[in-house]
């Protein structure tokens, strides 16, 4: 079965460095571009019980990396048939790595020349 892929422009905010002493292994020092370290964690929209961890590739334009603290426009890509659900315009997610490391809101659902991604 293959899965389907879904592609998103979102808004994110990285906690600086220290934010949260409780988390077990303390965030990266930086991600690279198209980071696959971090995991969108989100909550779905019709239904009030359910909490989902989505692996992620996150890139954005530029190849400095990003680093606690720093704020991007990023394209954020899903391979999960449950992404839609939870994935969509306007609610926050936040940023996983072990820990809450930061937050995001989707802007909008990229479509590619072949339809939806």
């Amino acid at each position: 079965m293959k899965l389907r892929q879904f592609r998103f422009r979102a808004l994110i905010r990285l906690d600086p460095a220290g934010a949260d002493p409780s988390l077990i292994h303390p965030p990266a020092s930086e991600y690279p571009n198209h980071t696959r370290s971090l995991m969108i964690h989100a909550h779905e929209g019709y239904d009030a019980g359910g909490w989902r961890y989505f692996e992620t590739e996150i890139c954005w334009d530029g190849e400095a990396p990003l680093r606690p603290g720093d704020q991007a426009v990023v394209t954020v890509t899903v391979t999960d048939e449950d992404a839609a659900a939870f994935l969509a315009t306007g609610p926050k997610f936040a940023l996983w790595s072990g820990g809450d490391v930061g937050h995001g809101t989707i802007s909008r659902r990229v479509f590619t020349e072949h339809g939806p991604s």
